[in-house]
C-alpha cells in the first residue's frame, strides 16, 4: 500500500474534497470550502513528499516529465475508496501536489437536487450545452449526472474527452468511449476531430481551453452531435463573450452566426457553504434556447440575455441573484455569502447587515461594494 493511501482514506472519511501536500507544510484537506490540517501528521520534507508522490506516479516516463517540467496530471484509483484527480507541481520549498476526490458512485440528478432544466439537458438531441463556473464549483459532478441520465435512458454512443478521466461510467443503455488526453489521445482538439467520425451522438469536452478546441466543439454541435463543455466563466453573457473573443477579430462575425444556431443551454454554477457549515449547496444561472436567443447571439447583444432569462422563468430559467435569494430565503445559505456572490449587492445588503449585527460582527466596506 502506498503511504499516501492513508491520506486518501482520511480525505474520504472526513468528507473532504481536496488534499493539499507541500514540502515544508503539514498535509491539509479542504472541507466545505475551508482548509484544515490533517490530524496526527507532521510537516512533510521535500524528500519525504517526493518519495510519496513517486510511489503513485503512473510510470517512469511521466515521473521523469514531472522531474523536468515541474507539473504532472493524472488520475489515481484506490479500490473501495475513490478515484482522485492528481496534480503534481513544484513550488518554492520543493515538491507539492493537489488531489481532488472523485466519488466512485456517480450521483444522479435527483440525488444532487438538480433543477429540472439542468437534468433535462439529457433529453437534447444536438447542440452545444455549457456548464460554467470557477474551479471547484461542481461542474464535473453536474455533467457526470447528466451523462449518467443519458446512459440510463437512451441508446447512444457517448464520447468523453478528459484530462484526466474523472468519473468512470459503466455501459448501461448507451456505449461509452472515455478518452484521456495524454494517454489515449494527444489533445482535446485531436480527439474532437475524430469524434464525429466515430459516430458519436454525445460528446463531453472536459475543458474548452483553447481556440482550436472551442472551434471544433462548435463545429461538432453544428454537425448534429450533442456537445457538453465547460468554461471558467460565471454568467451566460460572459460565456458567450469568452467564446467569441477566443477567435481573431476577422472571424468573429462568422463564429457568432455558427454559435447562434448551435448554442442550446448555458448553466453557470457556484457552490456555497450551507448555513450549518456541514455541506455545500449549488446555485445556478440557467439560460435555455428560445426563438429569440439566436438573434441576440448573432448580433452580439449579450446585455439582452437577462430579459430572455427573466422571460423564461416558466421553463425554469433563472438569474444567479434569483437563485441566491431563493437559497437564502430557504435558510440554506447566509445573507453574507449571498452578498459576496451577487451581481446586485444592494439586493442583499440589508439582510447581510442585519445578520452581521445579530452575530455581533461587522462586514467590511469592500464586501458591500459592487
Amino acid at each position: 500500500m502506498a503511504r499516501i493511501d492513508e491520506l486518501f482514506r482520511y480525505l474520504k472519511d472526513t468528507k473532504g474534497s481536496d488534499l493539499h501536500l507541500a514540502a515544508g507544510m503539514p498535509p491539509r484537506v479542504r472541507r466545505h470550502g475551508s482548509l484544515h490540517d490533517v490530524e496526527n501528521w507532521e510537516v512533510l520534507s521535500h524528500g519525504e513528499l517526493t518519495d510519496m508522490l513517486h510511489e503513485i506516479a503512473p510510470d517512469d516516463e511521466q515521473w521523469q516529465d514531472y522531474q523536468s517540467c515541474g507539473d504532472l496530471d493524472f488520475a489515481y484509483g484506490l479500490q473501495g475508496v475513490a478515484r482522485f484527480r492528481c496534480n503534481f507541481l513544484r513550488q518554492e520549498r520543493g515538491a507539492a501536489a493537489v488531489f481532488r476526490i472523485i466519488p466512485e458512485k456517480i450521483l444522479t440528478c435527483e440525488q444532487l437536487g438538480m433543477p429540472d432544466p439542468i437534468a433535462e439537458l439529457s433529453e437534447l438531441q444536438h447542440g452545444l450545452a455549457l456548464i460554467t463556473g470557477p474551479t471547484g464549483s461542481g461542474k464535473s459532478t453536474t455533467l457526470a449526472a447528466v451523462i449518467d441520465r443519458i446512459n440510463s435512458n437512451y441508446t447512444k454512443h457517448i464520447v468523453t474527452i478528459e484530462d484526466p478521466v474523472e468519473f468512470v461510467h459503466p455501459n448501461k443503455k448507451s456505449v461509452l468511449s472515455q478518452r484521456e488526453v495524454g494517454s489515449d489521445v494527444p489533445s482535446f482538439a485531436a480527439a474532437l476531430k475524430v469524434a464525429v467520425r466515430q459516430d458519436a451522438d454525445v460528446i463531453l469536452v472536459g475543458e474548452m481551453r483553447d481556440l482550436e478546441t472551442i472551434s471544433l466543439a462548435i463545429t461538432a454541435a453544428e454537425m448534429g452531435a450533442l456537445v457538453f463543455g465547460t468554461l471558467h466563466t460565471n454568467s451566460a453573457a460572459k460565456t458567450i463573450d469568452r467564446l467569441i473573443d477566443a477567435f481573431p477579430a476577422s472571424e468573429q462575425s462568422q463564429v457568432r452566426t455558427t454559435l447562434a444556431e448551435s448554442i442550446c443551454a448555458i448553466v453557470s454554477q457556484l457552490l456555497l457553504k450551507t448555513t450549518d457549515g456541514e455541506g455545500r449547496v449549488a446555485v445556478h444561472e440557467i439560460l435555455l434556447k428560445t426563438a429569440g436567443l439566436p438573434n441576440v447571439v448573432r448580433e452580439g447583444k449579450t446585455s439582452m440575455l437577462r430579459s430572455i432569462i427573466e422571460g423564461g422563468r416558466a421553463r425554469g430559467m433563472c438569474m444567479m441573484d434569483d437563485s441566491l435569494m431563493e437559497k437564502y430565503e430557504k435558510g440554506l445559505i447566509t445573507a453574507r455569502d449571498a452578498l459576496n456572490k451577487a451581481a446586485n449587492k444592494d439586493r442583499f445588503a440589508d439582510f447581510a447587515q442585519k445578520e452581521a449585527k445579530a452575530a455581533g460582527v461587522e462586514i467590511p466596506d469592500s464586501e458591500m461594494q459592487h
